[in-house]
Parts: C-alpha cells; sequence; structure tokens
C-alpha cells in the first residue's frame, strides 16, 4: 500500500488526485481486489487481514481529503491571482449605464400622456381605507379587500393596491376641469410568472362637465397611446367590470409576438390584454362631491408594457438584478 500513499502525496492537481482515487477506492480498484482476495483465505486469517485493510482504507482516505483540500486550495488561490484587478489602475475603457426597462417603460408613457396635456400626479404609498377602497366604490364586502390582496397594518393603514388614490386625493382638493395621470409602485400579496408583491401602475383620470366626456373620447386616446406604445398592432375593447367605472372594458391589442396568428404567448387567440378603463362611475363623483360632471378613467401595469415590448417570459426577472439581462438595456 506504501506505494498508493506516495501517490497521493505526488499527485499535482485535483484531476490527478481523482485517478488515484478511482485507482484506490473504485468498485475494481486496489482495495477491492485486496477485499475479493479474503474469499480464498484461511477462516482463521480473515478476521486480521480484514482489520488491515479497513485501517488501510481509512489512512488512505484520511491522507486523500487533506491532498485535495490543499490542492483545491492553490488552485483557488491560482485562480484568485489570475483574476485580480488592481482597482488603482485607470481604464479607458467605460460602459455607460441605462435605465431600468420597467422606469424606460414608466417614462415613455409619462411623456405621452404629457403630450397630450395630462398632468402627473403622485401620492402617499400608505393610505387608508377610504382614500384606497370606498371612495372607489368599493364596499366592504368586495373580494379586492381581501387580507390575501392587501398588505395591511395595525392601525387599519395599508399599503396601497392601486394609483388610484391619487386620483381621489386629486378631486379632493382640486376642481374641474381634472386631466391628470397617477404613475408609481403598488403592493398586492401576489408572486408568480406574472405577477410580484411590488409593482407599477400608471392610471388616469380626465373630469369635465357633463356631456363633454364620452367613451368615444377615451377609446380614441387609448387606441392613439397602444399604437405609441407598441407600433403597427389592431386594438379592441371587451366589456368587462370594474366598480369604479360603469360602462367598463377591457383593452386588448394584437399579439406582438405572432402578429395576431395565435401563439403560445396569447393562448392562440392573437390577443393580449393590457390595460382596463371607463367611464367614471357616479359614486366616485358623489364620495368626493362633485355635481354635473362625467370623466373617464384607466390603469395599466407597466410591468406588463414592459415585458410586452422586450420580450420578457417571467415577470420576477425584472426585479432580479440579473447583469445578464439588464446590460441588453445599454
Amino acid at each position: 500500500m506504501k506505494e498508493w500513499y506516495d501517490a497521493i502525496q505526488k499527485a499535482q492537481s485535483v484531476e490527478s488526485l481523482e485517478e488515484i482515487r478511482i485507482s484506490v477506492f473504485g468498485k475494481k480498484g486496489v482495495l477491492a481486489q485486496e477485499f475479493a482476495k479474503m474469499k480464498t483465505a484461511p477462516n482463521e486469517n480473515k478476521a486480521q487481514i480484514a482489520k488491515d485493510l479497513n485501517t488501510h482504507k481509512s489512512a488512505l482516505m484520511n491522507e486523500f481529503t487533506a491532498k485535495k483540500i490543499t490542492l483545491q486550495t492553490i488552485e483557488l488561490q491560482i485562480a484568485m491571482k489570475a483574476e485580480a484587478i488592481d482597482v488603482s489602475l485607470f481604464s479607458a475603457k467605460s460602459q455607460s449605464g441605462a435605465l431600468h426597462p420597467v422606469m424606460e417603460t414608466m417614462d415613455k408613457i409619462v411623456e405621452y400622456f404629457s403630450s397630450m396635456n395630462f398632468s402627473v400626479k403622485t401620492g402617499g404609498m400608505v393610505e387608508d381605507d377610504f382614500h384606497n377602497f370606498e371612495a372607489l366604490n368599493l364596499p366592504k364586502y368586495h373580494p379586492a379587500r381581501d387580507m390575501q390582496d392587501t398588505f395591511y397594518f395595525k392601525d387599519e393603514m395599508l399599503l396601497r393596491t392601486h394609483t388610484s388614490p391619487v386620483q381621489i386625493r386629486t378631486m379632493l382638493s382640486t376642481k374641474p376641469p381634472i386631466r391628470m395621470i397617477a404613475p408609481g409602485a403598488v403592493f398586492r400579496r401576489d408572486y408568480d410568472l406574472t405577477h410580484t408583491p411590488m409593482f407599477h401602475q400608471v392610471e388616469g383620470l380626465l373630469v369635465d362637465e357633463k356631456g363633454k366626456v364620452s367613451f368615444a373620447n377615451l377609446k380614441f386616446i387609448l387606441e392613439d397611446f397602444l399604437k405609441y406604445m407598441f407600433g403597427d398592432i389592431e386594438v379592441r375593447f371587451r366589456p368587462s367590470f370594474f366598480p369604479f367605472t360603469e360602462p367598463s372594458a377591457e383593452v386588448d391589442i394584437s399579439c406582438v409576438f405572432c402578429e395576431g396568428n395565435g401563439c403560445r404567448v396569447c393562448s392562440k387567440t392573437g390577443w393580449l390584454e393590457v390595460l382596463g378603463c371607463g367611464i367614471v362611475d357616479p359614486n366616485v363623483f358623489n364620495a368626493v362631491k362633485y355635481e354635473n360632471v362625467s370623466g373617464y378613467a384607466f390603469g395599466l401595469g407597466v410591468e406588463r408594457f414592459a415585458m410586452l415590448i422586450h420580450q420578457i417570459g417571467d415577470l420576477r426577472s425584472l426585479f432580479e438584478g440579473d447583469i445578464k439581462l439588464l446590460e441588453q438595456f445599454q
């Protein structure tokens, strides 16, 4: 066995040491062959032979483990030395930074509506029940109030679930006409391929004298906006329900992946849902004490738009800080 102790000590790399391990400890290795010889050994000698072989096996394994740690440490030191960076050296090579795809998309959305004379309003991320729910015609029993959807605090405050409270606060502090959008972060208890606990919305509101605002106005501006964002696409409106608008609609665009022909992303329908909208419900105007007015509202998820524009498959990847993904947007 002495030659194997020597071979382990003389090994110069982890790879050569692994070859020795297979030769000694493998199914067809030296130790296996020695144990096999016990079958023909005299019975009175078998116990001693087994004891000696197990002693050598344990000693060889200890030698092997110690040598492997030594070789791995040496290889790590060599690799670290080769990859070392002298941060004091000047380098003319530099890479410019870039906006995060979500912020880039939000900026593009804000840019469009600003050009259409919509003001940009912001508000706090911690809200109360009235501004987040009640003023938006969300009664106590509505599913959106479920604890599984909303992050509540002990003092009955909550993290806003949409940017609509900004609209309510704007109406409470401003007289019509109002033409505004409310971009910002919102929070809900969701986490999967298409949902995260924190995401971004842009919601819009237009309020004017009764009779001056119609669904046709809303339809025109949203169609123009979606073509500005996605290019030459088709747009359709489907009847839907939202507590704060009536009538309400969900807006689809022809699939940007298959150009409306049907694919896995659009579930073979050729359409992708992108936002919700509608005419403001009278109960919302009652909550803010507005009279003789009409208006429309809409809301969209910024991450949803960013995923479609940049063809990103998993929403969560936008928040993981993966350099391989982010460097594509320089």
